[in-house]
């Protein structure tokens, strides 16, 4: 249980406590802060069509009263400090954070811990939450621009997991109970389903003696790597779904490699080259040259044993067509002929820079040391990813160009009104 560097890299550190909690850190000693932060292996994509949604009430949950805090003390904790607390939902993972000054760093983690460990999970908080979040499923219905990457996943992941929504249905929320709340906590908030890791002015030797006390959890025998199975079927072609409104959403998107793929590199480089900023390839063809928009992007999105790679733009009705045949003819050109070497040289510099700046505050840098343990991908430091996208080739480039933006690869979703 000694501290080591993480594969070789100087500041950063990692322990493996005999629980199976995997502890990393960060040593940022130019900061006053810290940013600390819990991660659970268990997301939507690990759940059945009937318990979807469970694993985001239960990061809700967790808020509304613990063993040594009421809802009221856990949202004082750390704000009356100057820190924030915050949590989120992902397809297969659960996160709790908190940014604090660095000698508040073991409030926080007490914080944590007994949100994480210790949460109450009573029957009159859940029909309260229950309701909020209801209320949130509502409000993405009434929201096309968010709605229509909803409905785009669900049809494209063709029933896999990874097309279930995060925040569950009405009718499956509606029915989950406490005690479905308290078995998945029981099974998987412990042991080497949980990473905790924290960046800023701190010790990892401290880290690790407060984990080990304030993180007494059990060993798990759930692996939850191995509970996502690689989809089956990707739907493909075109689907129009009517709606009044004064835009019509338009979602384009095809599956790519899960996260740990070589091809993450190029297919970052050539998202960005299409989608990526004013600059990009989409912006000024769709927006600039033919004013068929206002927002235009791309975007993509790596999960463990699969990714998506997506174009979204909205529009008005009568032009809608119009926007969609002028996408999939840059996307035939770039599956085609590629990049030039200026993009090339070009994105590879944007993308270069966007790391870095990335990486100026704890915040971003804690986000990054946690992704290569829920990966259990080897630690690349800066100069490491930066040579990695400096590797790419203009061979490669073309090849996975080819291979992954052929126009007819895609899914493509309209949600607007019916002009016909």
């Amino acid at each position: 249980m000694t501290a080591a560097s993480f594969d070789g890299v100087e500041h950063i550190f990692e322990t493996r406590l005999n629980s199976g909690i995997h502890v990393l850190s960060e040593y940022m000693p130019s900061v006053r802060s810290a940013a600390v932060g819990v991660w659970v292996r268990q997301g939507s994509a690990h759940e059945s069509a009937s318990e979807s949604g469970v694993s985001h009430l239960l990061e809700h949950m967790v808020f509304k009263g613990t063993e040594k805090r009421s809802a009221s003390e856990i949202a004082l904790s750390l704000e009356s400090l100057g820190g924030f607390l915050d949590a989120y939902t992902t397809r297969e993972h659960t996160s709790y954070q908190a940014r604090v000054l660095d000698e508040h760093l073991e409030q926080a983690l007490d914080v944590l811990a007994d949100l994480t460990l210790a949460p109450l999970l009573s029957d009159n908080d859940l029909e309260l939450e229950r309701e909020v979040i209801l209320e949130e499923i509502a409000q993405v219905q009434d929201t096309p621009d968010d709605l229509v990457f909803e409905m785009h996943s669900d049809q494209l992941w063709q029933g896999h997991p990874y097309g279930q929504s995060i925040l569950g249905t009405k009718a499956s929320v509606s029915k989950l109970s406490s005690d479905k709340l308290r078995q998945l906590h029981q099974r998987t908030y412990r042991g080497k389903n949980l990473i905790v890791a924290a960046v800023g002015n701190l010790r990892h030797e401290e880290l690790v003696e407060a984990v080990s006390r304030l993180f007494p959890t059990h060993s798990s025998d759930v692996d939850a790597s191995s509970l996502v199975v690689e989809p089956e079927g990707i739907k493909h072609g075109h689907e129009f779904v009517a709606r009044t409104s004064a835009q019509t959403q338009i979602v384009f998107g095809t599956n790519v490699p899960g996260h740990c793929h070589p091809d993450r590199y190029p297919l970052a480089l050539l998202s960005s080259a299409l989608g990526g900023g004013m600059s990009s390839r989409l912006f000024q063809k769709i927006r600039e040259e033919m004013g068929l928009c206002y927002s235009i992007y791309t975007y993509q999105s790596f999960y463990s044993v699969a990714g998506l790679s997506g174009i979204y733009v909205a529009t008005r009705p009568t032009i809608a067509q119009a926007a969609v045949e002028a996408i999939s003819a840059e996307l035939s050109t770039l599956a085609v002929s590629g990049l030039t070497s200026g993009e090339l040289d070009k994105t590879k510099r944007q993308v270069k820079g966007q790391v870095m700046l990335s990486l100026e505050s704890p915040g971003s840098r804690l986000h990054r040391l946690a992704s290569f343990a829920l990966h259990e991908e080897p630690f690349i430091g800066l100069d490491g990813v930066l040579e990695k996208i400096d590797a790419v080739s203009f061979e490669e480039i073309q090849r996975v160009a080819e291979m992954y933006y052929s126009p007819d690869r895609y899914f493509v979703l309209r949600l607007g009104p019916n002009t016909t």
